[in-house]
């Protein structure tokens, strides 16, 4: 693919979608305001084919690379950050079949996302569970399936799913496994709990399973998962902070223009001929190009880790140069993380000097934006981060790829 087709597909695919992230955006302060769970913007996506854009044309997609999809997730976070989050996991659930052994348990599942079927996400444990235990389990029932019993929570997204990509333990063979659980069966609940002070309208919270089924074609093992996942999942988070940055410019930039009021102390006569005040949309303008750019860079260490997998799977690059292009996918994620996390924060704090008190009112409902990116800011602590990479870069210590999360004692 040349740099020259690669550029007109993603015009292609902005023009597409811009029309529907207009509309998605105009009602995402109210859905904000509101906590009205957008299933119909999100059903709407997933008809216009968006939750396709990686699957490849033969399969009824769009073929798009890594850099393009998350150029429109940066557009699409702009519009409603929630959203974006919201399809995390369906992306790298088709991420991790596109880089799966070809063959017809790949084609099955690129045939349902081409036909719009969505995926969410079921992986933490509840409750003071021992980091690395694995609560939620799978068992035989006898019948040549499987029954997964559990509770998982942060389940974002799963509300607006097909699927559920659930973390889970066989009780046959102590294998973790990842099993995809149809949520529209018997024994799946799934609860909007989610109490943030930000990402209100995510759609998560929790997912019980009680005898719910899964096919035995449907538990994938988890030692087969895509090796740059934890990079792309924080590059969703890393979209979603440049999408909020993007946002707040749109948005804070249309307030001053529209400002009537003016201080006697002020530079100008108008708000929007202050220089002072033009200088803060500036700087926050500055900013969101620096978050979009630096997402882009993600993208690309991103889509090479994807063609090194894939050059694998041909025998046409070893082991070792995978693992390295995986390892530069981690990397390029968490420099990014402990960038752009302060970045976006102080950006939007900024933007708020560029108006005065009536900027804080709740009818604008404006602080949305840093609420929403503090709490994406808040995933997978950047401090963590930060550290691991000055570990690297002193005592060539790789960052770890796969954690998890749970109680210390």
């Amino acid at each position: 693919m040349t740099a020259l087709a690669t550029g007109t597909r993603l015009a292609g695919l902005k023009a597409r979608f811009a029309p529907l992230f207009a509309r998605i955006a105009q009602g995402a302060a109210e859905r904000d305001r509101t906590g009205e769970l957008p299933y119909q913007a999100v059903a709407d996506l997933a008809a216009a084919g968006f939750g396709a854009v990686r699957v490849p044309e033969s399969h009824g997609g769009s073929g798009a690379t890594l850099p393009e999809l998350f150029e429109l997730f940066v557009d699409l976070a702009a519009a409603d950050s929630n959203i974006a989050q919201a399809l995390r996991a369906h992306f790298a659930f088709v991420e991790d079949r596109l880089v799966a052994e070809p063959g017809p348990g790949r084609d099955k599942w690129l045939a349902r996302f081409a036909a719009g079927e969505l995926v969410g996400n079921s992986w933490t444990e509840v409750g003071t569970v021992k980091v690395g235990d694995v609560i939620t389990k799978v068992t035989p029932d006898g019948k040549g399936g499987f029954k997964i019993n559990g509770t998982k929570y942060y389940s974002t997204g799963s509300i607006f799913a097909d699927w559920l990509d659930t973390y889970a333990e066989r009780t046959d063979t102590g294998k973790r496994v990842i099993a995809a659980v149809n949520r529209h069966q018997p024994g799946v609940e799934l609860a909007d709990d989610w109490d943030g002070f930000g990402q209100r309208t995510t759609g998560t919270g929790t997912s019980t399973f009680t005898d719910a089924v899964v096919a035995e074609e449907d538990l994938i093992d988890f030692d087969t998962r895509f090796k740059y996942q934890t990079a792309f999942y924080q590059q969703v988070l890393l979209a979603v902070l440049a999408g909020s940055a993007k946002a707040a410019e749109r948005d804070f930039a249309a307030e001053l223009k529209a400002r009537k009021r003016t201080f006697s102390h002020a530079a100008a006569n108008v708000a929007a001929e202050d220089p002072q005040l033009l200088q803060v949309i500036g700087e926050v303008s500055a900013a969101s190009f620096a978050a979009a750019a630096t997402v882009q860079r993600v993208s690309a260490a991103l889509q090479g880790a994807y063609e090194t997998a894939l050059a694998l799977h041909d025998g046409d690059v070893t082991e070792i140069e995978d693992e390295s292009a995986n390892d530069d996918a981690e990397l390029a994620s968490a420099q990014a993380q402990v960038v752009l996390t302060p970045l976006v924060l102080n950006a939007i704090t900024h933007a708020f000097d560029a108006l005065a008190a009536s900027a804080t009112s709740v009818s604008k409902n404006l602080d949305r934006h840093w609420r929403n990116a503090r709490t994406a800011g808040n995933h997978n602590p950047w401090v963590f981060k930060a550290r691991l990479i000055g570990d690297l870069a002193v005592n060539g210590t790789e960052l770890p790829r796969v954690w998890a999360i749970g109680t210390s004692i």
